[in-house]
């Protein structure tokens, strides 16, 4: 097949695209790298600040769409696919459906079913919306629910959701946002991790070694902040047991060198599922300290191997969960050989293409 992945999240269509290609497919990526990580693409589509900005984008996008024609499948990774007003995306939907055999649609982070239906339906008890039946009112969650609910954003949404062939849900918590509405086009697949070749030893380290990535601007919204309190208490109660190293805003290779070697990381206090991050780490032998609630394990069917540390949204818990790993470093190395062997199981990127490429065909 001849697929075009619109638009970037953490490098999924990047290793996505990989493993597609492995499966003898032509791929293209068209995307902006995801801001400041910079993921490889084929076509860099990134936009510098302000209204030039804007109207740069516009007229490259208007250059590339006779490249963005004749494809058997094109997915994009939100109804943002492109950084550009909502009201300017109608049109390259509309173009990119006209001249292309089939359109899916990825849900794998902010958009409209997110929002609303973490706000207002609140089947999750917990997530970056509510604390159960309470919605949150932090400033990051509130900007984002300006942005979606009432907005050219949630038409945008809806009309590419109801209108393409399929919607793929990267997590547990997307599928239930998506599936009620749509429960004939929409299917889980796992996230797509390539598996490194050169996996660390899967001795703990001594001082034990913790690992936090900060985004300054989501820091609130993700929990890192409370994440990182935790940790660096920890750290200062414990200094000749725990290592803390911490990573702010920097790009996708800075990011994964400065996480290697680690034993531990703590990643998104609000997710009841591990996410690229997450499950990079993983596949490292770095044990995940965040979202493995049940139904994370439940939609992958996995009885077995449950190696995240899962944590409640709140201080005392992640707190509490570091002490006892701390106290008892016996657990470690069981932990971390379950991490790898769990990333294998269910994540391997040519497994996860092979899903894709069912659901493709299914659709055809």
């Amino acid at each position: 097949m001849k697929i075009l992945l619109i638009g970037e999240y953490s490098n999924v269509h990047n290793t996505l695209a990989r493993g597609l290609r492995e499966l003898g497919h032509e791929v293209c990526v068209v995307s902006n790298g995801d801001f400041w990580k910079n993921y490889p693409r084929d076509i860099d589509v990134s936009r510098t600040p302000g209204k030039l900005g804007g109207m740069a984008l516009m007229l490259k996008l208007w250059t590339l769409l006779p490249r963005m024609t004749g494809y058997d499948v094109v997915q994009l990774i939100n109804p943002m696919f492109f950084e550009l007003k909502a009201e300017r995306l109608f049109f390259f939907y509309n173009y990119l459906r006209q001249h292309n055999k089939r359109v899916f649609l990825g849900a794998f982070g902010m958009d409209w079913y997110w929002v609303d239906t973490c706000t207002y339906k609140k089947p999750l008890r917990y997530s970056d919306f509510n604390f159960g039946t309470e919605v949150r009112t932090d400033p990051e969650a509130m900007k984002e629910q300006k942005d979606w609910l009432g907005t050219v954003k949630e038409q945008l949404n809806k009309r590419i959701a109801t209108d393409c062939d399929g919607i793929i849900t990267g997590l547990y918590e997307y599928h239930v946002c998506y599936h009620p509405v749509f429960p004939e086009k929409t299917r889980f697949i796992p996230l797509p991790i390539e598996i490194p070749t050169d996996i660390q030893q899967q001795v703990p380290h001594h001082p034990i070694r913790i690992f936090i990535g900060i985004s300054k601007k989501r820091s609130a919204y993700k929990g890192t902040d409370i994440m990182l309190q935790a940790a660096q208490d920890i750290a200062m109660k414990y200094p000749q047991s725990v290592e803390l190293k911490v990573a702010n805003g920097v790009s996708f290779n800075d990011y994964q060198q400065m996480m290697n070697n680690s034993d531990m990381i703590l990643d998104q206090l609000y997710s009841y599922t591990p996410a690229m991050n997450a499950l990079l780490a993983m596949s490292k032998g770095i044990v995940v300290v965040g979202g493995g609630e049940p139904e994370n394990y439940e939609i992958l069917g996995e009885q077995t191997l449950h190696p995240i540390i899962n944590v409640l949204p709140n201080y005392e818990s992640v707190y509490h969960e570091l002490e006892q790993i701390v106290l008892h470093p016996d657990k470690l190395p069981e932990l971390k050989l379950q991490s790898v062997a769990y990333v294998q199981k269910h994540h391997d990127y040519l497994k996860v293409a092979r899903q894709y490429e069912a659901f493709y065909k299914e659709k055809g």
